[in-house]
């Protein structure tokens, strides 16, 4: 019976078959429940429910019983689902279809109808975002008052063009950027040739805060001397104007090599005549940066022309296209205040 077992897992069956048949081949083969349960994420029932049934009648017992009909659930039933589901911490598919045969005997016959149920509970299919667990509220908001009070007393100098405000940041570029969803002829891959998908390309950009332009330059790496490189492209693009640079707090950014740097633009003025002032946002929280939205859209646009990829150059082409002496407006780039040039 174990070699009919094996046979049939590795005939591909449907997902819930799937998993009763590898929780009774696990409780045969010596796992407790607990470990099953946590590999597997069922219940002790679900392994003492199939392991009985397949006890009695063989793989048989685990087959559904009634593939393709239709499930009805009444209103109270219904409830109870949505309630059972927004206790939940992780939401998958199997496990709904699994909670709904095991406790209501009903097997849908198409999965719009559990979308259905997800929906009704207040979920929605989205893409995972990262989060920084170290990021904290109270501090991003203080930060955000005291930059914006900061720029609010400086207002006449950015307006008149004589101080030059940037949101600046380091973005990597790789080949592999360029595979993302689009349109394709359904049971057809589609494919990107791409040599080496790791392949990659730094960049140095700022936004400006009052025109939005934003202004890259390539890097080799991202370090101290490549941040002094980009400072001074910025000073050979606004030689009379005072520079203003708020960005986060990465370790080469307070490298010797910048600190030298600073010490020789800004030698002999007052602080408040620096050729370049550096501020900070708040630590552990990227969302805080304007820029960041710009290497999104620009890789963004890599994606959507992905069938033009066929080289890194063509990659790192479409995305300084995308970015490079553009001009952006969007609500982030004025969460600090909104300024613009008075001509």
């Amino acid at each position: 019976m174990s070699d009919e077992l094996t046979t049939f897992i590795q005939s591909n069956p449907d997902a819930r078959e799937l998993k009763r048949a590898v929780a009774v081949q696990m409780w045969l083969n010596g796992y407790k429940h607990r470990e099953i349960q946590q590999i597997l994420s069922v219940s002790s029932g679900f392994i003492s429910k199939w392991s009985q049934a397949y006890d009695l009648l063989g793989v048989a017992g685990l087959k559904l019983a009634h593939r393709g009909s239709t499930g009805y659930l009444d209103s109270d039933q219904k409830a109870a689902i949505l309630v059972w589901i927004q206790t939940q911490n992780i939401w998958h598919l199997p496990s709904l279809q699994t909670y709904l045969e095991d406790e209501y005997q009903v097997v849908f016959q198409s999965k719009q109808s559990y979308y259905d149920l997800f929906s009704a509970a207040g979920l929605s299919w989205k893409k995972s975002q990262k989060c920084n667990p170290k990021t904290d509220p109270d501090q991003v908001k203080k930060k955000t008052a005291e930059l914006s009070e900061w720029l609010e007393t400086r207002r006449t100098s950015i307006e008149s063009g004589s101080m030059v405000v940037f949101f600046q940041d380091e973005c990597h570029l790789v080949w592999g950027d360029a595979c993302g969803y689009a349109w394709g002829p359904r049971h057809e891959r589609l494919a990107v040739p791409m040599t080496n998908q790791r392949e990659r390309q730094t960049y140095f950009g700022a936004v400006n805060l009052a025109t939005g332009q934003c202004l890259i330059q390539p890097s080799a790496r991202g370090n101290g001397e490549q941040t002094v490189r980009y400072l001074q492209y910025l000073i050979s693009q606004f030689p009379q104007q005072q520079i203003v640079l708020i960005w986060d707090g990465a370790s080469y950014h307070r490298s010797k090599a910048v600190k030298a740097f600073l010490c020789e633009v800004n030698a002999g003025l007052a602080a408040a005549d620096w050729k370049i002032t550096l501020l900070q946002f708040a630590p552990n929280d990227p969302t805080q940066n304007p820029i960041e939205d710009i290497w999104l859209k620009g890789k963004s646009w890599v994606r959507r022309f992905h069938q033009r990829c066929k080289t890194f150059a063509a990659v790192k082409l479409l995305f300084e296209l995308e970015t490079h002496y553009q001009v952006f407006d969007f609500p982030k780039l004025h969460r600090l205040g909104k300024f613009s040039l008075v001509n």
